[in-house]
């Protein structure tokens, strides 16, 4: 489904499908980085002189990941990771980004129209057994975010005893919250424009959501300074999805091993953790 076009206030919800396990394994709370590799982990780069070009196709509607910028220039995170792999791979007259409808990602990609879609796109299994992925260079967790007075001196979900919690009705937020804090008396909303607007207020102690949209509305004029982040960040492949990672076509694992060995040297020298800081200074 493609995401919605969005204000610069509120992002697009990147709620990825959830994993098939037997179980849900529990949330863990993390406050580094938000990618699962290594990044002192080798891999080795491969030789890539035989790719004409390395083209990354990726999307318009999707701020602060990809959007057109003040001056008319395609601009984002997404954007600025793909030149910094691009100049990792030392392909820089040889790599172009071009922004496509996202419906259109895969079917480009599938054409060779395209050797990578870097959009955020879905993961599924279907998408696995006929494409490669990259390694996941950015996982989307779940946050609770409460009024600075309602939730105790030491800042944790603890605090909220068995208050009212905020959650969006039918989202996977809300089964994530009902499975690991059973103890919270949740409160569904049917649009997250409600479910903020009742935490302003102080009709509901705190909310359970996407950190990514709660991160922008905390800095937003709209929170009016009444809210901040409560532990976490929580993370579940089951409920929230394996995470970003960029697609290339299937039968050429050169360049899915050419992208993981520049997202690890990106991420060891430092230059991940500043891109991911320029586009979420306030963090996730």
């Amino acid at each position: 489904m493609k995401p919605g076009v969005v204000s610069r206030c509120f992002f697009l919800l990147a709620i990825l499908a959830a994993a098939v396990n037997p179980a849900p394994a529990a949330p863990t709370a993390d406050h580094g980085m938000l990618y699962p590799f290594d990044p002192r982990e080798k891999v080795a780069k491969p030789d890539l002189r035989a790719i004409p070009r390395l083209r990354f196709l990726t999307t318009l509607d999707f701020p602060p990941f990809n959007f057109i910028d003040q001056s008319g220039k395609l601009s984002g995170f997404h954007v600025d990771l793909a030149r910094e792999i691009c100049g990792e791979l030392e392909m820089m007259e040889r790599c172009q980004i071009e922004a496509v409808p996202y419906a259109d990602l895969v079917g480009r990609l599938d054409k060779g129209e395209g050797e990578v879609a870097i959009a955020g796109a879905r993961i599924t299994s279907d998408l696995r057994g006929s494409h490669d992925f990259s390694r996941v260079y950015l996982r989307l967790p779940a946050r609770f975010a409460a009024r600075r007075g309602d939730a105790g001196p030491d800042r944790a979900p603890s605090g909220l005893g068995d208050g009212r919690v905020g959650v969006l009705t039918g989202s996977a937020h809300e089964a994530m919250a009902k499975t690991f804090f059973p103890q919270l008396s949740l409160v569904g909303f049917a649009d997250r424009a409600a479910m903020l607007a009742a935490l302003r207020k102080g009709e509901v102690k705190a909310v359970f959501g996407d950190a990514l949209q709660l991160s922008f509305w905390l800095e937003s004029k709209d929170a009016d300074n009444c809210c901040d982040f409560l532990g976490g960040p929580y993370y579940s492949s089951h409920f929230l999805g394996e995470g970003m990672a960029m697609m290339t076509g299937a039968g050429n694992p050169a360049i899915a091993q050419a992208l993981d060995h520049a997202l690890i040297a990106i991420a060891r020298n430092g230059r991940l953790a500043d891109l991911y800081l320029r586009y979420f200074p306030k963090g996730l």
